[in-house]
């Protein structure tokens, strides 16, 4: 790379995209600004000085990237060299294991099968796979890329970026400590429901007597006995959400295992965690796998599976089916957290970070696709038994009708029609004379098919809701215990993984920024919140109603402060001399348009659904009071709210102009050494050979321009 003085060359060994820290001054206008950088300075040199520079023009540059890598020099240390002091992943199979550990969460079993079946099945898998690669991918890789590049957590990163939206990374450590503080109550559940299951037969197998009695408890009667484990027995829940009280117990003892086995993961840093990696997140697939095949061999599995790739083509043309599917890319991949950015960030420069995306985001896509599968062929077996009872219980009436003489013997059900409902059924009604099947049609159940799929459909909302139909679940299987510990074990992992990433978007800007504060342990002492007995209504609160808002303006300016701010075909150069290859420049375009108009869009639509929001628990049917609709409003807002704040302290660092200028040219125009040193290119935005510029080197007296 040229330089302008001898002292400069050290500038190799740092990142080339430099620090706020290493600004100086502010360029008066852009005519100034533009001498500058094509006259005096490299490029790398301007983006430090540079700090509050309007948008780079270089967006609009069809150069290639191949240009940018001729621009390397020979002799240049090897651009993955890094601060010694910070740690790296063992090896890659490590780092992608904490990628993907962290992107499949929870809401990949529970709400990825829920919004496919109730937003058109095979359509909202095309809508979703379409996205994903088009929107979901693009931007897995910016953050990737950025934390690989800059190897700072998502705070340092986007100050790096461009300071005025540097309350980024600000907001981003915030999302992961509120979300944080929740989710280990989801993990604790399962912590929970995993210890029960030790056990024959299951303590949600059956209803409870009462005290002094051989009657069951009327409540449990009145629903089912997995139903009233979860409220009365796991949560002790509250019928309202004003009603408080101490945490829970047996929650709060599975919460401090929760928190104890995170901080025994991540004690050593990346060298622990990955170790751990191989278990939490390896187990779960395996574990999905197995389910999916005891699955598939359940009666009725195939009617499950058929409807979910029946398409339902008026969901192609629904806003409210597209919104919904951009939620779930967003939600279940973790962008906007900052946890890729952090986890990037302990991995070599030279790292592939382009593959690495594309493989996240398909094994992603494997495991949404299996828990499907899963699922629907479960609620495809449910459908089928719930419609074998409505048909045995028209046969018993019509038995009864007979025997009282209300309808003619010859309407008598056959004896064969008790071992295979589903077929002899129709078969029996169709074969009646039409006067007596007339007569019969009168006193029967409608008993159709697709209206009891729809009802199991209700199921897989929630949180809580999911944990009930999983113990609803385990009862079709024989030897329910060893399936009621593999699938616990399953969400627990699940979950593990998950608050991994979670932590890592905590801790990494916390080693970088703050350095004395690095315990995470302090938060166990705020989930204390969520294991209360109104705690499942706020769990529920914040997953299906805060969390989006907060992630999609997270990703909408970390977009445009990478494709329009810094430059999106910068950042491609820059990535281009990282990896020692060219990077397509079609996420040039992707970053630039159709990126931001869809986060925009679907912004927008959340914004504009949030008022017609009656929040109401999924787990009971209460309505949440006025309050917890400003309280979430509120969270919301103190969320985005370092987002101005920074930008406002920028605002407020800004020197005068005419000092400004006045210091920057002092210190540019200082001679460092005799003679006539040749004028350096642009890092960047070189259109020479490196050969050309080798030989100004050689002849310091030819101009540039000969060039």
């Amino acid at each position: 790379m040229t330089t302008v003085s001898g002292n400069r060359e050290a500038q190799d060994e740092k990142p080339r995209m430099s620090r706020p820290s290493d600004s100086e001054s502010l360029i008066a206008t852009t005519s100034t600004s533009q001498f500058l950088k094509s006259e005096l300075l490299p490029t790398e040199e301007l983006i430090g000085r540079r700090k509050y520079d309007a948008p780079s023009s270089d967006i609009w540059s069809d150069e290639d990237n191949e240009e940018a890598l001729a621009t390397i020099e020979k002799d240049d240390k090897p651009k993955d060299e890094a601060p010694t002091d910070r740690p790296f992943w063992a090896n890659k199979t490590e780092y992608l294991l904490a990628q993907v550990g962290f992107s499949v969460g929870l809401s990949t079993i529970w709400r990825f099968p829920y919004l496919c079946f109730h937003n058109g099945g095979g359509s909202f898998l095309i809508i979703y796979i379409l996205m994903l690669f088009l929107v979901g991918v693009p931007l897995l890789f910016l953050e990737m890329a950025a934390g690989q590049r800059m190897r700072q957590g998502s705070i340092g990163v986007w100050k790096v970026v461009s300071p005025w939206i540097g309350g980024v990374g600000y907001t981003s450590f915030m999302v992961c400590i509120i979300v944080g503080l929740y989710y280990s109550v989801l993990m604790a559940w399962s912590l929970f429901y995993l210890a029960q299951s030790f056990q024959s037969p299951l303590p949600w197998a059956w209803c409870p007597l009462l005290k002094n009695s051989s009657d069951f408890d009327p409540e449990c009667a009145r629903t089912t006995s997995t139903t009233y484990f979860w409220y009365r027995k796991v949560l002790k829940a509250t019928d309202e959400i004003e009603i408080g009280g101490l945490p829970v117990m047996h929650l709060s003892v599975s919460l401090f295992v929760t928190w104890l086995i995170i901080c025994i993961s991540m004690i050593k840093g990346p060298k622990s965690i990955g170790k751990m990696l191989y278990v939490s997140v390896l187990l779960p697939y395996i574990i999905l796998f197995c389910l999916v095949i005891r699955s598939l061999m359940l009666k009725g599995a195939h009617f499950g599976l058929k409807s979910l790739l029946a398409a339902k083509v008026s969901a192609l043309y629904s806003v409210e089916v597209w919104r919904r599917t951009g939620n779930q890319i967003f939600l279940s991949m973790g962008l906007g957290f900052g946890s890729f950015t952090a986890i990037s960030s302990y991995i070599p420069r030279s790292n592939n970070c382009v593959i690495d995306a594309f493989a996240v985001a398909l094994l992603n896509l494997a495991a949404s696709l299996t828990a499907t599968v899963f699922v629907f062929a479960l609620m495809g077996h449910l459908a089928v038994e719930n419609n074998d009872k409505c048909y045995l219980k028209n046969a018993e009436t019509v038995m009864n009708l007979v025997a009282t003489g209300v309808i003619p013997p010859e309407a008598q059900p056959p004896e064969s029609l008790y071992h295979d409902p589903s077929s002899i059924y129709s078969r029996w009604l169709d074969n009646l004379p039409e006067q007596v099947r007339n007569m019969v049609l009168l006193h029967l159940s409608d008993c159709n098919l697709s209206e009891k799929l729809e009802e199991v459909g209700k199921v897989m909302e929630g949180p809580g809701v999911a944990i009930v139909a999983f113990t609803d679940i385990i009862s079709l299987f024989s030897g329910s215990t060893f399936w009621a510990i593999t699938i616990f074990l399953l969400l627990a992992n699940l979950g593990l993984s998950t608050m991994i990433g979670i932590l890592q978007g905590i801790l990494a800007p916390l080693q970088d920024t703050f350095s004395p504060l690095r315990k995470h342990a302090k938060l166990f002492t705020g989930s204390l919140l969520f294991v209360r007995p109104s705690g499942s209504y706020y769990v529920n609160l914040l997953d299906d109603y805060w969390a989006s808002l907060p992630l999609f303006f997270i990703v909408i300016l970390e977009n445009v402060a990478m494709a329009w701010i810094y430059g999106a075909r910068r950042f491609l150069a820059d990535l281009s001399i990282m990896l020692g290859r060219p990077i397509s420049p079609v996420y040039r375009w992707l970053w630039c348009f159709l990126s931001p108009l869809v986060l925009l869009v679907l912004f927008n639509l959340d914004i504009l659904n949030l008022p017609s929001l009656s929040p109401q628990s999924n787990e009971v049917c209460r309505t949440y009071p006025s309050w917890a609709k400003v309280l979430l409003i509120v969270l919301i807002v103190i969320t985005i709210l370092p987002i101005p704040a920074y930008f406002l302290y920028i605002l407020l660092q800004m020197p005068p102009v005419v000092s400004m200028i006045h210091s920057r040219a002092t210190d540019i125009f200082k001679p460092k050494a005799k003679g006539r040193l040749p004028k350096p290119c642009p890092r960047l935005q070189v259109r020479q050979s490196q050969k050309k510029i080798n030989e100004v080197g050689k002849y310091p007296g030819k101009k540039l321009s000969a060039l």
